[in-house]
């Protein structure tokens, strides 16, 4: 089966070309860094205009790379929530009209699942799993069942662990991506020059979330509380300490849901899964512990169109489609809440 996957969530204009939820025959990304740069931050409307002009040129690019001719498609996949509205409804209206037009069934897809997805684009392995989402608007520890079957042992009870690499970035004037700009200067800095705060959750909430505000605020606002002393108060340090506490703080509940659950497989999605600290402390920890670990490549890490055909297909395969009634929603789907009472 070959579907079209449309990816238009937020600033990435994406579509691509997969066959049988398996093969990418192409995968087509239009980023908007450039243009968002300058206000280091996505502007949603200026995000949505600029799909409304490109949507058209990376269909027909991800089509004309695939060697195949629109009409030979089975279906089309699109993502419809999470994100951005206006840049959704682009995404979401240009796939109804496809649909429309070739007599193609298509699909609204969740882009959190999607996600999840990505690594099984690359790799062969069976659920359940634990699957981890790193990303500007998520941080998520889950149990994966199956392509629509996901329990969410914890999650983000304010900030995003990307975020908060974008706002310091942002704060600093370090880089935009903030993520990828952090990463690179904490290559050259010393990870141990600021002891920044790794915060506990009181019981009511439960024992794998994670909060990212308050690291954000002691970085920003509470940097000398938290220096050592000895080095220097220069950006790669910062960045270097902060990334190390972000990560361990993710890592904590990672190798507590691991403990508890008992699975032996691991699998990560979003733009922060490229993080390099955290490819190396989650990659040690399953050779360690004898855990597989399966990480989506870099391009399959940002927002794609390839992990949203690919999640597609296995909907389409069994025959649910949705209708011209479909809308877009910019909150998180309700997944099954999925509560460990093992050492908590």
């Amino acid at each position: 089966m070959v579907v079209l996957g449309i990816e238009t969530s937020c600033d990435e204009c994406a579509a691509a070309i997969v066959v049988d939820g398996k093969t990418i025959l192409s995968n087509i990304i239009a980023s908007q860094i450039e243009i968002h740069q300058p206000f280091q931050g996505v502007v949603p409307e200026l995000a949505s205009r600029l799909h409304t002009e490109w949507i058209s040129k990376v269909v027909d690019e991800a089509v004309t790379e695939a060697e195949i001719q629109l009409h030979q498609i089975d279906g089309i996949a699109v993502t419809n929530r999470p994100g951005l509205s206006g840049s959704l409804l682009v995404g979401l209206n240009y796939a109804k009209g496809l649909s429309a037009s070739l007599g193609k069934p298509f699909i609204g897809i969740d882009h959190v699942r999607a996600h999840l997805y990505a690594p099984h684009l690359e790799n062969e392995f069976e659920y359940p799993y634990l699957g981890l989402l790193l990303s500007g608007g998520h941080t998520i520890i889950c149990i994966v069942k199956g392509f629509n079957e996901i329990d969410v042992l914890g999650t983000t009870i304010d900030d995003a662990i990307g975020e908060a690499f974008d706002k310091v970035s942002k704060y600093y004037n370090l880089g935009y991506p903030g993520g990828a700009a952090i990463d690179k200067l904490a290559q050259k800095g010393n990870p141990d020059a600021f002891k920044f705060p790794n915060p506990r959750l009181k019981t009511i909430y439960k024992k794998y979330d994670v909060s990212y505000s308050g690291l954000k605020t002691a970085v920003i606002n509470q940097l000398d509380k938290f220096w050592n002393g000895k080095d220097e108060k220069n950006f790669e340090n910062i960045a270097a300490s902060f990334q190390k506490a972000a990560i361990s703080l993710f890592m904590k509940r990672v190798n507590m849901a691991l403990q508890d659950t008992g699975l032996t497989r691991v699998a990560v999605g979003g733009g922060v899964a490229a993080n390099s600290l955290f490819r190396d402390s989650l990659t040690k920890k399953a050779q360690k512990e004898g855990v597989d670990v399966y990480f989506p490549s870099h391009q399959l890490c940002t927002d794609n169109g390839a992990m949203i055909a690919g999640l597609g297909y296995h909907y389409l395969k069994e025959g649910e489609y949705s209708d011209y009634s479909l809308t877009v929603s910019a909150r998180v789907s309700a997944f099954k809440s999925s509560v460990w009472k093992k050492n908590i």
